[in-house]
């Protein structure tokens, strides 16, 4: 007796449909697990036999194989025992549902029958929808994560004895539903906002430019200046996050099990702050079993590195491919995985060790080797691909008391909105671009064509600063990005001199 049941699995963060066959043949009680099966999906045995005694059925006293197709696929996690206890109820002639191969299952069994949640249910589900799977079963916690993917009908069950019934047509359950409207009415609702920041015209402004272009930011400067307030801030003037987004940021999240409870899709950008301590799996993905890195985590937001020259040298480095790429690839024996990793880095650092070099109230106390070793923890490699370099100097008291609130994040949203729109409806025949910082050498010439005047002030500032060939070219990225804020088709001096000081911070600090 064999019966097939539909469930899925999670590759990197994408969803992939597996096969649940299940054979009842005579012999010894026996239960076996084949098709790569890891040590959560072999221990289901013990699981759906309890649960399936427990549910008031009989376990059947046969030689049960069940086999996890396709085969030559990693399974892992307790998502399979709602449908290999299902496979063997329908093939021991419990059950009697015609339309069961248009039907995937997914969710952890408790001993007494219940159904647990799983991580990684939106990837399944939306694989399954591609797949023009009819239904797909989830645990009731997972329903309205699901639920956020229109064109598949979601079941949700709190139990086997419930998904049983509903298989057999003796229960009605209504599927569930997700109101988007409703979610994507609170992406604008942050708990902080730029109104907070007393001061700081000209790196709200750098921040404004890079919220535009999707720059990368470095800021350098003493203590207590406002370096990590200020970043904290950035995604609260990021573009609106659309659907399409939201779905790629979310199945990330649910996939590492780090979806807020009640809170079904991501509606705002993501901000991640590790921690100087982490390692490079952490902060780029990998394990024995790869799993998305902070860099991930932050896809489609923002990226914050505080006291960047405190992170270990070759944690750094390995931020060179997603800077450029907006993807991580980890490459193991068995496959090679690639994660989105499409986000603005923010780096924050001060001067020297201490913090105090050039500031004139504190007296810095640092060596120049100390200072220079302090500073070489970046590279010249990793500096020329952070497009901006910003100083932040201190704030002066009388703008600190001042009761005079700044301009708002919303204010400011407004106008980044504004500029993406341009950039959005230049880049309409590329989908794979998203903003000015992904613009290719080619798409400059076609878009970010200079005057006889701004070339000529570029090439000096290039020979005089000792720029390279990739700053030359993130700098007219920033320029071409400052001239869609200013709602201007042509790229001025004016827009090429403001982009140009964006880059001089890195000299002063390598």
């Amino acid at each position: 007796m064999l019966a097939t049941t539909l469930s899925g699995a999670v590759m990197g963060v994408d969803g992939l449909l597996v096969r649940v066959e299940v054979d009842l043949a005579l012999g010894l009680p026996l239960f076996s697990t084949v098709g790569l099966a890891e040590g959560a999906v072999r221990e289901a045995k013990d699981r759906v036999r309890a649960a399936v005694k427990n549910s008031g059925y009989e376990f059947p006293p046969r030689r049960i194989t069940v086999n996890l197709a396709p085969a030559a696929v990693k399974k892992e996690g307790s998502g399979y025992d709602l449908p290999i206890a299902v496979g063997i109820l329908a093939a021991a002639g419990n059950l009697d549902c015609p339309d069961l191969s248009e039907t995937a299952l997914v969710g952890e069994l408790s001993l007494d029958g219940g159904v647990r949640p799983v991580r990684g249910v939106l990837p399944m589900v939306l694989e399954a929808q591609q797949n023009r799977i009819r239904r797909f079963l989830v645990p009731a916690e997972n329903a309205q994560e699901a639920a956020v993917v229109q064109g598949i009908e979601i079941i949700a069950v709190q139990s086997l004895r419930q998904a049983m019934d509903f298989l057999a047509r003796l229960r009605q359950i209504e599927p569930s539903h997700t109101d988007l409207d409703a979610l994507f009415s609170r992406r604008s609702e942050y708990p902080v906002d730029f109104a907070e920041v007393r001061g700081q015209e000209h790196v709200k402004r750098a921040f404004e430019v890079a919220a535009a272009g999707g720059h990368n930011l470095l800021l350098c400067g003493v203590p207590g200046t406002g370096k990590t307030m200020m970043a904290r801030r950035l995604p609260t003037i990021l573009p609106d996050l659309c659907l399409s987004e939201a779905l790629a940021t979310t199945k990330i999240y649910s996939t590492v099990g780090l979806l807020p409870e009640g809170l079904p899709l991501l509606v705002t950008r993501p901000f991640r702050a590790p921690h100087h301590t982490i390692s490079d799996a952490g902060l780029i993905g990998g394990g024995r079993i790869p799993r998305p890195g902070e860099v991930s985590l932050a896809h489609n937001g923002v990226l914050f590195l505080d006291e960047l020259p405190e992170f270990r040298k070759h944690v750094l480095e390995v931020m060179r491919q997603p800077l450029e790429d907006g993807v991580v690839t980890i490459a193991r024996a068995a496959a090679s995985l690639r994660f989105p990793a499409d986000f603005m880095l923010v780096a924050a650092m001060n001067p020297c060790p201490c913090g105090f070099l050039g500031d004139k109230v504190k007296e810095c106390k640092c060596s120049p080797m100390q200072v220079q070793r302090y500073r070489s923890q970046i590279s010249g490699p990793l500096l020329d691909r952070i497009d901006m370099h910003v100083e932040v100097p201190p704030v002066p008291v009388q703008e600190i008391s001042s009761r005079a609130a700044g301009e708002s994040s919303m204010t400011i949203r407004a106008r980044v909105n504004q500029a993406r729109r341009l950039q959005q409806a230049r880049f309409a025949k590329n989908s794979a671009i998203t903003c000015n910082a992904r613009m290719s050498p080619r798409q400059l010439d076609s878009f970010c064509p200079l005057d006889e005047v701004g070339r000529k002030l570029l090439n000096s500032a290039i020979e005089r600063l000792g720029l390279s060939a990739r700053a030359y070219h993130r700098i007219i990225k920033i320029a071409r990005t400052i001239a869609d804020l200013a709602q201007s088709e042509r790229i001025s001096s004016a827009h090429v001199a403001e982009a140009v000081q964006y880059r001089r911070q890195q000299y002063e600090v390598r």
